[in-house]
């Protein structure tokens, strides 16, 4: 596996970040259009009655509507249930070194960016963090030998 660093931690699947975000906005913009294209061109024509554009125009957007939140909601349901796993990881992996568990004032954001700490400054970096209240990139910053975590969601 490539080498994680400060720099490349970062994990974006290709298919889904890149490619299905785009088409989901490509969507929802054709929809906009289709909509608006609906409600301004004479819908109301004999024949058709007036609601059709309820039809053409706001069911495609209510669809696009639903797969942007869709796409949103996976992904952010997915990275919480694994920030939960790591908050437990990190507190067993305190427990196991010390005999405690992890200060209370560490915040979630601090103890995710702790799981790349080295398990020879972990403890060091741990109560720093602490104490100095130090933002979840300070810490990933500090780190002096990376931890790569290759299975983040």
């Amino acid at each position: 596996m490539k080498e994680q660093n400060y720099a490349s931690h970062h994990r974006y699947v290709p298919g889904f970040h890149f490619l299905t975000g785009t088409l989901c906005l490509v969507v929802l913009v054709l929809a906009i259009i289709n909509m608006v294209h609906s409600c301004c061109c004479g819908s109301c024509t004999a024949g058709q009655g007036c609601c059709t554009w309820l039809y053409t125009g706001l069911m495609p957007l209510l669809v696009a509507i639903i797969l942007l939140l869709l796409f949103w909601y996976s992904r952010a349901f997915a990275v919480k249930v694994q920030d939960r796993a790591i908050r437990a990881e990190e507190n067993f992996r305190h427990f196991v070194m010390t005999g405690k568990p992890l200060d209370s004032r560490l915040t979630a954001g601090q103890i995710i960016a702790l799981r790349f700490a080295d398990d020879g400054e972990y403890l060091e970096l741990a109560q720093r963090a602490a104490n100095e209240n130090m933002k979840p990139n300070d810490i990933k910053k500090a780190i002096k030998k990376w931890r790569a975590d290759h299975h983040r969601a």
